[in-house]
């Protein structure tokens, strides 16, 4: 009875002490794909982003990213940036976010981004940024 009542107090707070972790594959609500790959000691890390929405003709690529977490390896849900260079249009998207572990230790990175695509003048400029959220959920 002790030892079942130990454990069930032990594992939600063993899950939500951990720290998360950026460096995997994780996929958002809408069903896009991100890698991100090991991080320095800096904080500094690049991956991959394959996005399944784009507003374009061309075929959608691969596009790299490349980001950094503030204080790495001190902070339980650390916050985090990067940049995605889409190889199929002329935009970038900059998203800002942090890493959350719920109490069964599942890892998710909430985030806001700002796509900003090349307009052809300056009078353009007020509708050449978007603005939106992404929840990405980890996959591996």
């Amino acid at each position: 009875c002790c030892l079942l009542l130990a454990l069930a107090l032990f594992v939600p707070w063993h899950a939500a002490s951990r720290k998360c972790d950026l460096q995997g594959l994780w996929r958002n609500e809408l069903g896009s794909n991100m890698t991100i790959l090991a991080m320095n000691t800096a904080g500094t890390f690049s991956g991959f982003y394959h996005t399944v929405l784009a507003a374009t003709n061309k075929q959608i690529l691969e596009s790299p990213l490349q980001g950094v977490q503030q204080h790495p390896g001190a902070k339980t849900h650390p916050t985090f940036g990067f940049t995605v260079q889409w190889q199929f249009s002329d935009s970038i998207t900059a998203f800002v976010g942090q890493c959350f572990v719920d109490h069964r230790g599942k890892e998710t990175l909430e985030t806001t981004w700002l796509l900003r695509e090349e307009v052809l003048s300056h009078k353009d400029t007020w509708k050449a940024t978007r603005v939106g959220t992404s929840i990405f959920n980890r996959i591996k």
